[in-house]
């Protein structure tokens, strides 16, 4: 699925060079899931976004079923964010939040808008992403009506709706009490196997990173380690992601 060599981020901070990341190489498998850890500043949220396609390296491929993100046309990177990446973060996404004034259903619905469906489509599809995160009955409500748990389940939502063959979530678990943190941690688990996603996540929380099949860990914007979670060999409900059948 992807395939990462010698990816690296620079750019200036106040007059100062920084080398968000320093000659990346990794892969990730079709349905497996990576979790990607590391002190702050350590490049996650960065890589997170070079694989989503939000930015581009500053040297090395990219490539997500064989198309380099490092180089592809900015026309068709558009239509493969669109088409195949969900994406979630602990404030609801990578992206700004929906337009002020749209239910939650709307909302939904909304990240549809780039795939050209027809409204009754869209509308439906968001149903069903919004029943399957436990807020079926809730669409019509605003995104401030909801608790913050439940507003974290309709970004969820919204990263499904598209039915991604790639999720790739930066803390998502973050902000959330120790009750939340675990159900939501399962209501991923649950819906990444459903889909058969392919899954790399940005996480302190290692309940969550325990659950992956591989770990990446970064420092300074370089690999510090990656391999196997300790214990895993997990497959099915146990683990995060069974391998997609036909990819």
């Amino acid at each position: 699925m992807y395939h990462l060599t010698g990816v690296t981020k620079h750019y200036r901070r106040g007059g100062e060079p920084v080398r968000a990341l320093d000659g990346i190489d990794f892969s990730v498998a079709d349905g497996t899931a990576l979790a990607v850890q590391g002190p702050p500043g350590a490049g996650r949220s960065t890589l997170l976004r070079i694989l989503g396609g939000l930015e581009r390296p500053t040297g090395g491929s990219v490539l997500l079923d064989g198309t380099d993100l490092a180089t592809v046309t900015a026309s068709r990177l558009g239509r493969i964010r669109a088409e195949s990446i969900g994406l979630l973060g602990p404030d609801g996404g990578f992206r700004p939040q929906p337009v002020t004034g749209l239910t939650v259903r709307e909302g939904v619905a909304a990240a549809l808008a780039p795939l050209r469906l027809r409204p009754a489509d869209r509308w439906e599809l968001a149903g069903e992403a919004l029943a399957e995160v436990g807020l079926a009955g809730r669409g019509e409500l605003l995104p401030a009506e909801l608790d913050p748990y439940a507003r974290r389940r309709a970004a969820l939502a919204r990263a499904l709706v598209k039915r991604p063959t790639v999720l790739l979530a930066d803390r998502p678990t973050e902000g959330l009490p120790p009750a939340a943190r675990a159900d939501f941690t399962e209501l991923l688990v649950r819906v990444w196997g459903a889909h058969r996603l392919t899954c790399v996540v940005a996480t302190d929380d290692e309940a969550l990173a325990g659950r992956a099949t591989r770990r990446l860990v970064l420092a300074g914007g370089r690999m510090a380690a990656a391999g196997p979670v300790a214990g895993s060999g997990r497959s099915g409900a146990d683990a995060w992601c069974p391998p997609r059948a036909g990819r």
